[in-house]
């Protein structure tokens, strides 16, 4: 099924609340200004911090 539209819609980086790069098919969302990647488990994306991962790892 996937993240719904709406859903994208509203959703921002938790850090510094940019926008997001969804990259559903690798299970991941990306915040480029913070370097960050924020994974997605089944449906629902983990937008915790402390769990993201640094981009280029």
């Amino acid at each position: 099924m996937g993240l719904s539209n709406e859903l994208k819609e509203i959703l921002a980086c938790p850090k510094c609340k940019g926008s997001l790069e969804f990259l559903e098919d690798r299970g991941e969302i990306h915040c480029k200004a913070c370097r960050l990647a924020y994974r997605i488990e089944g449906d629902l994306p983990v937008m915790l911090i402390d769990e993201a991962r640094p981009l280029g790892e």
